[in-house]
């Protein structure tokens, strides 16, 4: 790897401790928001390096829908025991059977706008007064109106037209009771930031990321893993293809990419030329032009 690429990432991981460190001196209940992807194990990552040689000073949450990939959930359980962090689950599930949320229903039935309800049950259970996450400015254009401190209403809402100033590196986590942030730490970084940057520290991830076998199901151009979440259409038919996933969410929705890159050097060669977008292929915001944003005001993170 060049040196002129090693300092680039050196610089944004010297950003993203800052602000890392920063929350864990503004705020008295922050929490780490972790889905299993490759965007959230690299901020676990820098959270254990910005701590380091102490063990991260907070919980890890991670809503799990019931619909995740087994890898993803095997992979939270080895690294939470791994760093002897604590772990906060939200049950999607839980909440479907408290009424707290509906089932949807039909073929393209989705737990993601769910994940809503049980995320901010789970943060006002814990009193979680920040919220960090792994979005980045570069995934998605309602993304990319975020702050680094992004604030939230009493209610979890994000307002994008009532958001601080953020002059030089100053914060600005003021709130009243009820309130809270959610914040970025890698907001600047690119997917190929986060991918040479996985590279040059070695930090492991989920084999969902490099090329395997699986069977799957081709919908409205979106290859989607077969599995019991999937509810086959007329004419539809499962394929064993060769596939790979450039960002992991729940099964039913998070669409693979055919691709023969089985090690970092040829997953990033293959990023330098995609002209797809990391997302691209995330059947949840094809829902509408503006489904990301819509998701996001009401809550989600």
């Amino acid at each position: 790897m060049k040196n002129y690429v090693i300092n680039h990432l050196r610089e944004l991981e010297s950003e993203a401790i800052f602000v890392i460190r920063e929350i864990a001196a503004q705020f008295e209940n922050p929490v780490l928001l972790f889905s299993g992807g490759k965007d959230s194990i690299l901020l676990t990552h820098l959270a254990k390096k910005a701590f380091y040689p102490a063990k991260i000073p907070f919980p890890l949450v991670h809503v799990d829908t019931g619909h995740n990939f087994p890898e993803t959930i095997s992979f939270r359980d080895a690294l939470t025991e791994k760093l002897g962090v604590k772990l906060i689950i939200g049950s999607v599930q839980e909440a479907i059977d408290k009424g707290r949320a509906k089932e949807e229903t039909g073929a393209d039935a989705s737990r993601n706008a769910l994940q809503i309800v049980s995320l901010l049950d789970t943060l006002e259970m814990y009193k979680v007064d920040a919220a960090m996450g792994g979005a980045r400015r570069d995934e998605e254009k309602a993304r990319a109106k975020e702050r680094f401190f992004s604030h939230r209403d009493e209610f979890g809402q994000w307002d994008p037209k009532n958001q601080r100033p953020e002059l030089w590196n100053l914060f600005n986590g003021r709130m009243n009771y009820g309130e809270n942030f959610r914040v970025f730490p890698i907001s600047n970084w690119t997917e190929m930031d986060v991918w040479e940057y996985i590279k040059l520290e070695n930090i492991d991830l989920p084999m969902l990321y490099f090329s395997h076998q699986r069977d799957c199901v081709v919908r409205d151009g979106v290859i989607l893993a077969n599995s019991e979440f999937i509810k086959l259409k007329e004419g539809e038919e499962v394929v064993n293809m060769t596939i790979r996933y450039r960002t992991c969410g729940d099964m039913p929705i998070t669409g693979a990419v055919e691709s023969e890159a089985d090690t970092l050097d040829k997953i990033i060669e293959e990023i330098a030329t995609t002209t797809t977008t990391e997302r691209g292929g995330r059947a949840d915001d094809k829902r509408a032009e503006t489904a990301m944003e819509d998701r996001k005001k009401k809550g989600y993170f």
